[in-house]
């Protein structure tokens, strides 16, 4: 039974995977009844009557009448769940309890359907390829819900990554590291603590996971042949996300503009949207499929694309038609503690944004692959002085510079050419048939309708 003071701590740590607040009794019970079918169907969790939306206690009263309607109406939950259902006061006030443990028997269900837990909401499973998901998922477990044996809390769990988890989630640091980790239900039923719990908050979780990591490289050109730098981020999921997003920036263009004067911070313009690689890496680690022992998430830079993949395709769970509208988690339990940490948003949604700033920018949308290796492909934009730079040798300055003016207007004209390179017209025409027979430029359309194209 817990006590004020855990209930206060539960309230202060907020609504999650774990955790479920109720104003008020509902008129319709069902709802309350729903939210612990998926709680069973689930790693359980904590469902608090008399607490609002802001994490504030209210109270509530509860007479013999709602208690037994209650209890009455979480006894149509098949097959039969044994919930500890009672009243606390804290300062005061009355707050219902209803714990709820992790089915043995799952899967639960009410009025025939199946309810699980996705990340801090819960989900009515409607779809064949979700109650399929489901099944081979509680047969196998969630990754990140099952007991790591060999780790502990003194030797293992990193004092430092969950003062940075506090801080970015903002939690009061009132309450205990013991008990803020039996809020969050990063301990098992037995005592262990969980997978999830080690690659969130272990001094080296690569230890217990050694394919958890994301492996960084740049490539020079456009295939895989050449590699020209190659490092492994590792440490926590936070940290491999921090290091990565450091490491591409030292890879991509990046400029900034400086507004005011004094103290004021630079402004970072990212050659694509720092938001899209956000978006990415944190889907890559809250989603990819750690039972595969084989591969790790990888970020491959090349001259024209960012490439970012991680283990495990589309969750059966989500059609392919329904693929950027909605989302189900391998990996609920880490994906929640991300959600506390406000990196992602309602799940499903980072498709939709990456899509979004892509667009906003003039960019190629993002391209999916969904089939095995979840992979997110970035276009970046096209480097004219890069690219002509690895022609220099081959390419006299005039040549040079009339690539870039075809590059700047592919409508311009010879005569135009002759004034901005400063040669005659037969120089010009000896120069554009040089620059045909590389293969590097060719004529689309008439002399006079038609424009220059670069063969990048």
């Amino acid at each position: 039974m817990l006590n004020p003071t855990q209930i206060k701590s539960i309230v202060s740590s907020g609504e999650g995977f774990n955790t479920e607040f109720k104003e008020r009794v509902p008129t319709n019970l069902k709802g309350i009844t729903e939210e612990v079918c998926a709680f069973a169907n689930a790693s359980g969790g904590v469902l608090l009557i008399g607490v609002d939306d802001k994490n504030a206690i209210q109270g509530v009263a509860i007479d013999n009448s709602k208690r037994s309607a209650i209890q009455n109406s979480i006894g149509e939950i098949s097959p039969p769940l044994q919930c500890d259902f009672y009243i606390v006061e804290v300062d005061g006030k009355n707050v219902a309890v209803i714990e709820v443990p992790s089915g043995q028997n799952k899967p639960y269900v009410l009025s025939g359907a199946i309810y699980v837990r996705q990340g801090p909401n819960s989900q009515k499973l409607t779809t064949v390829e979700e109650m399929r998901n489901f099944f081979q998922q509680t047969d196998r477990i969630f990754f990140d819900d099952v007991s790591c044996i060999e780790a502990n809390i003194e030797n293992d769990i990193s004092k430092e990554s969950i003062k940075t988890f506090r801080f970015e989630a903002e939690l009061v640091n009132a309450t205990s590291d013991e008990q803020l980790f039996s809020n969050l239900k990063l301990i098992s039923n037995d005592g262990y603590l969980k997978n999830g719990t080690i690659l969130f908050f272990g001094k080296e979780p690569e230890v217990f996971f050694e394919k958890a990591v994301i492996r960084c490289l740049v490539f020079d050109g456009i295939d895989k042949r050449y590699i020209v730098d190659d490092k492994v981020m590792t440490g926590t999921l936070y940290q491999q996300y921090q290091k990565s997003m450091i490491w591409l920036k030292s890879k991509l263009n990046v400029r900034y503009d400086i507004e005011g004067e004094g103290a004021n911070p630079r402004n970072e313009y990212w050659e694509i949207p720092i938001i899209a690689f956000k978006e990415a890496i944190i889907n890559s680690l809250a989603h990819r499929d750690y039972y595969d022992k084989g591969a790790r998430t990888t970020i491959e830079v090349f001259d024209d694309r960012v490439e970012i993949s991680n283990p495990g395709g589309l969750v059966s769970a989500v059609p392919r038609n329904e693929f950027g509208k909605r989302s189900a988690s391998r990996n609920p339990l880490i994906f929640s503690l991300f959600e506390r940490m406000r990196l992602v948003e309602q799940i499903g949604s980072g498709i939709a944004r990456m899509r979004d700033v892509m667009k906003e920018e003039g960019l190629t949308p993002p391209e999916f692959n969904i089939d095995g290796m979840f992979t997110v492909t970035l276009r970046r934009p096209f480097d004219f002085e890069k690219w002509v730079e690895k022609w220099v040798e081959k390419l006299t300055d005039n040549r040079v510079k009339i690539l870039r003016e075809v590059h700047n207007n592919p409508k311009v004209t010879k005569k135009e050419l002759e004034q901005v390179v400063s040669i005659s017209a037969s120089a010009i025409d000896n120069n554009i048939d040089v620059l045909k027979d590389l293969g590097l430029l060719t004529r689309e359309g008439s002399d006079k309708g038609g424009n220059w194209k670069i063969n990048y």
